[in-house]
């Protein structure tokens, strides 16, 4: 289908119709005079584009701490987990602390992806298969985590229901059990939900290739789609039931995890607070996470006319508020132990805040609390600069969240000639830098091959993807014309 173009007139016609998108109070998310084409063209420029030298750069340096990380596992076979810092009172440490950590990064591609969608929120068109890839990569870094911690990780089959074949029966009363059954299953209903949204775009590019093992291989995965109606009646169909299943996952996946820690009797652990409260925390998380990366990548890739500050300023919007809940979770702990009169829990948080990793506590509410709430003012919440290091600092108190949940809760037991200090050795630091180099590895790889935006979704957002606005219509009536007024992939 040639390119949609009008006049001045017909633009001025358009821009003071009344439309579903106008009435979810989503104005202006995209240029008036935008084209299906420009969306096009700029999405698939870094695909279709020669390999740009940083890129090259950036996977060379992402690609060596895959090898960190391959080198550490491997000493980590050879001699055992002793070669970590962890200790008898620190069983868990590092290790649990990235996998809790890694799991909270992938939580927001399936919030924006599916509750946002569910929730008709145009806004996410232009970050939700960014934010998928993400989760994907980040829940196969948490993977690695429980696998090695086990000590004996040939035996880690034992964790999934194929030992029952051999009368070998899992405890399924462990939490550990519970996390490999959520965790494979979220990561399951996130890769169907990524890949069925991505068979539009990888047709777009299979009638755009210019070389013939280009149209083969983007043509096996487009599954011979053409954009017929009928095509585009079941696709919105699988995408509807797929946002349905992974909406109840986003709250179940990080409530299990954080079973590992209320089941147990630890004080400081055993707390009804915690599912809440971890899913809070990594929809936190999470979205900073995919704002860090997206600010790069809007840069790099020019993608300003598509990725705009009102999709940023949104995102700023859900940390502040994702960031309160979590403050008041902070506080709603120290309430607990300190209205339960229980002496041993009202120790673990004191000595959180004054023992010796008070420095962690306070950089865990420095970076997690304190600085997220500048995003109350306008000026700051459109701030690049300012965004960008408020993302990468939530980042880091998120980290610094799960290890004084972990250590400190561990250092100091009930008997002081039990207790003990963690000092991470340099396999710990290797392992958790090596994780980064598999993230960036496989982000950096989708990047290049794969479109970082969903065309067709975000050519449903422009105002003359509904050829006929009108007031009071019914919004399913009009979502489905926006869905039919999309050109077919052939461009």
């Amino acid at each position: 289908m040639s390119d949609a173009t009008f006049t001045p007139a017909e633009l001025e016609l358009m821009k003071g119709a009344e439309s579903p998108i106008e009435e979810l109070g989503e104005r202006n998310l995209l240029s008036p005079t935008m084209t299906f084409n420009e969306i096009t063209e700029s999405v698939c420029a870094p695909i279709e584009g020669k390999t740009p030298l940083a890129w090259w750069i950036g996977f060379a340096i992402a690609f060596t701490g895959l090898g960190v990380l391959g080198g550490s596992i491997t000493w980590l076979f050879w001699k055992g987990v002793g070669i970590w810092g962890n200790n008898s009172p620190v069983a868990w440490a590092w290790d649990i602390t990235n996998f809790v950590w890694w799991i909270g990064i992938g939580h927001a591609g399936t919030l924006i992806s599916a509750i946002l969608f569910l929730f008709r929120q145009k806004w996410r068109t232009s970050i939700n298969r960014f934010a998928e890839a993400m989760t994907i990569f980040a829940v196969i870094c948490a993977g690695i985590f429980p696998g090695l911690h086990t000590g004996r990780p040939w035996f880690d089959y034992y964790m999934v229901p194929i030992p029952n074949q051999m009368s070998i029966w899992p405890n399924f009363k462990s939490p550990l059990i519970w996390d490999v059954f959520a965790v494979s299953t979220y990561a399951t209903v996130s890769i169907l939900f990524w890949y069925v949204g991505l068979i539009p775009d990888l047709a777009t590019l299979r009638d755009r290739a210019k070389t013939k093992a280009r149209r083969i291989g983007f043509g096996f995965f487009a599954l011979g789609w053409r954009g017929s109606n009928r095509h585009w009646q079941v696709y919105e169909r699988a995408y509807l039931i797929l946002a349905g299943l992974s909406t109840p996952l986003v709250l179940s996946v990080h409530s299990v995890v954080s079973f590992d820690f209320a089941t147990s009797v630890e004080p400081g652990w055993h707390t009804t607070i915690f599912p809440p409260y971890f899913v809070a925390g990594a929809v936190f998380s999470g979205f900073a996470m995919v704002l860090t990366l997206m600010l790069v990548c809007r840069t790099v890739f020019g993608l300003k006319n598509i990725v705009t500050m009102k999709h940023l300023e949104l995102m700023n919007k859900i940390m502040l508020l994702t960031g309160s809940l979590v403050g008041y979770a902070y506080a709603m702990e120290f309430f607990v132990a300190w209205y339960s009169g229980n002496q041993y829990e009202r120790y673990v948080f004191i000595n959180r805040a004054t023992g010796p990793y008070a420095w962690a506590y306070w950089s865990m509410i420095s970076c997690n609390v304190i600085f997220p709430q500048i995003f109350w003012f306008k000026r700051f919440r459109t701030s690049i600069p300012v965004m960008f290091a408020i993302s990468i600092l939530i980042n880091i108190g998120m980290w610094f969240e799960r290890f004084v949940i972990i250590v400190t809760t561990l250092h100091r037991d009930y008997i002081p000639s039990g207790w003990g200090m963690f000092h991470p050795t340099m396999w710990d630091i290797g392992i958790y830098v090596g994780s980064f180099g598999l993230f960036f590895t496989l982000f950096l790889l989708f990047l290049r091959w794969i479109p970082m935006i969903a065309i067709a979704e975000v050519k449903g957002t422009l105002k003359h993807a509904h050829p006929h606005p009108h007031h009071g219509a019914d919004p399913m009536h009009d979502e489905a014309s926006a869905h039919d007024a999309l050109p077919a992939p052939a461009e």
